[in-house]
């Protein structure tokens, strides 16, 4: 009885150890090539994945094709694809993959380079705006100044021209005064 159990524990670990482990599906799989349109008839070959084939004639579900070694034979159609298979388009994707990584790290390294140009420009825009809002509060100065200066000028102007007013009025009143009249003071 304990041999039994020990004998069971040790299967389940095993097994469990074996289930751990990262297996993958390899990538040599095929598909059978038959004598006719359907499983039922004869298999006279295989066809790996991603091997070049010529179709010549499509039925419902299958497709006759004539594979690189030169059999004609038919395969189910739903392993028939227009694409290159993944022994072909992996070497590809992967240059292309280590190109755009190439200038992901390009990029990155401009990256740091133009986040300095950004910070640059941001501390020189703020600059830039300090100087304009020092130069609108000096503009508001000088026109305040300015329209002083101006109801000062007017306030002068009107002193001087009601000095001249007064002063014309004064020598219209007193200069009859002083000259005879040398009319006749009797007319009626």
């Amino acid at each position: 009885m304990f041999k039994t159990k020990f004998l069971l524990l040790f299967i389940i670990f095993v097994s469990s150890l074996a289930n751990g482990a990262t297996n993958y599906v390899s990538d040599d799989l095929h598909t059978f090539i038959h004598s006719g349109p359907g499983t039922k008839y004869k298999i006279i070959g295989s066809v790996n994945t991603g091997e070049h084939i010529k179709i010549i004639r499509k039925d419902s579900n299958f497709t006759l094709v004539k594979d690189s070694k030169g059999r004609s034979g038919w395969i189910n159609s739903k392993y028939v694809s227009n694409q290159p298979g993944l022994k072909e388009r992996l070497p590809k994707l992967e240059n292309e993959l280590i190109k755009l990584k190439t200038q992901l790290d390009e990029y990155k390294g401009n990256l740091g380079s133009k986040a300095s140009q950004v910070t640059n420009l941001e501390n020189t825009n703020l600059k830039l705006t300090q100087q304009l809002e020092e130069v609108q509060a000096l503009n508001d100065s000088l026109n305040e100044k300015l329209d002083t200066k101006r109801t000062d000028l007017l306030m002068r102007w009107f002193s001087y021209g009601g000095m001249v007013a007064g002063a014309g009025l004064i020598l219209g009143l007193i200069i009859p005064l002083l000259i005879p009249n040398r009319r006749n003071k009797s007319r009626w």
